[in-house]
């Protein structure tokens, strides 16, 4: 792990820019105190939110920029325009010069994942990258991906994602063949698309020693932890995150209501106070935030575009953790080692469309 380690910020992405990228800092500044911060975007919005943090301040730089990706840009638009002087593009690119050891972004996702795949490139073998997440699960956590980086894709992509959210689990979780099931909307093997179809049979083919396919998993078991690794193409991938989010949020609504609705239910609620406590710490959809580009040569987290500063600070947290546990050469190790089996090679080069 590098003595320190170095954050490159879009400090402009997201809903709310630097009021949220920047407390963001200062939480996790706070929770890893040797960590130095690279802050790309206006520094008149930039400077006022680091006076209020004289301690991030002091472990910042910032380089100035007033061009920001917006968050209904097209990425063909975003390239054009952002290239070499965006906010965004200038936190990828401190990656590329090794001036940075993570970018973390909250902005537009499709044009985060063009401007980071044209400027760090994909991993040898690799030709089609993915966003993946740690789900917090029943049973523990699970890795799931694609939450959005591709739409669509065909059997051999599947397995590519596969193979690369196992090599994943396999550093995370320290298993030697996670197991892996791909989402459909049923277990029967006559369901679904036929893309998926294929693609669980190509698995059940290969066999690969890295991974245990275990069969398709339906929605509801993504939540129970059916799997290490949960396999999506990239449109259901993001429902299916959304979806989650959105009913954690509703549940909370519905107890609050409950709570308030009469002086025995707020008794009730005084004490189980801790019990409560510990579900919304465990429901909280801020404390998964930051999904892990995986393919690049390099280290990007995005994080969602809405989330408040405790959010980001969780997305920072992830990019640390990827950083302090040198996840990226392990990972890549894993698929180089695999990749030199015929049966995996097909696999992984074959996710080009």
């Amino acid at each position: 792990m590098p003595q320190k380690v170095r954050i490159a910020l879009d400090a402009m992405g997201g809903d709310a820019g630097a009021s949220v990228i920047i407390p963001g800092a200062a939480i996790s500044l706070n929770r890893h105190p040797g960590t130095e911060f690279l802050l790309f975007g206006d520094r008149a919005k930039i400077d006022p939110e680091l006076e209020k943090h004289p301690a991030l301040k002091k472990a910042s730089r910032v380089i100035h920029t007033d061009v920001a990706v917006g968050n209904h840009d097209k990425p063909s638009q975003a390239l054009r325009r952002g290239r070499k002087v965006s906010s965004m593009w200038l936190a990828i690119d401190a990656v590329k010069k090794g001036e940075a050891d993570v970018a973390v972004s909250a902005g537009n996702t499709g044009a985060l994942m063009a401007m980071a795949r044209f400027c760090l490139r994909m991993l040898p073998g690799i030709d089609r990258p993915a966003i993946a997440a740690v789900w917090p699960t029943a049973r523990g956590d699970s890795i799931v991906l694609d939450l959005g980086a591709t739409i669509g894709g065909d059997a051999h992509h599947l397995a590519a994602l596969a193979v690369m959210g196992a090599a994943m689990a396999s550093v995370l979780f320290e298993k030697e063949r996670p197991t892996v099931g791909l989402l459909n909307i049923g277990v029967e093997e006559i369901k679904g698309h036929e893309e998926i179809r294929e693609a669980a049979e190509l698995l059940r083919t290969l066999n690969l020693p890295q991974l245990e396919y275990i069969g398709f998993v339906e929605g509801d078991g993504i939540g129970k932890g059916a799997a290490d690794v949960i396999v999506s193409e990239g449109f259901s991938g993001n429902i299916a995150l959304k979806a989650a989010e959105g009913t954690a949020h509703q549940f909370a609504d519905y107890l609050k209501f409950a709570i308030s609705q009469s002086i025995w239910s707020k008794l009730g609620y005084l004490l189980a106070r801790p019990a409560f406590r510990m579900l919304r710490e465990k429901m909280d959809p801020r404390k998964s935030n930051g999904g892990v580009f995986l393919g690049l040569n390099g280290v990007v987290i995005k994080s969602h575009g809405g989330t408040d500063p405790e959010g980001f600070a969780a997305a920072i947290e992830v990019g640390y953790e990827m950083v302090r546990d040198e996840l990226l050469g392990k990972i890549s190790t894993t698929i180089r080692r695999h990749a030199g089996e015929p049966e995996a090679t097909r696999a992984v080069s074959g996710a080009a469309s």
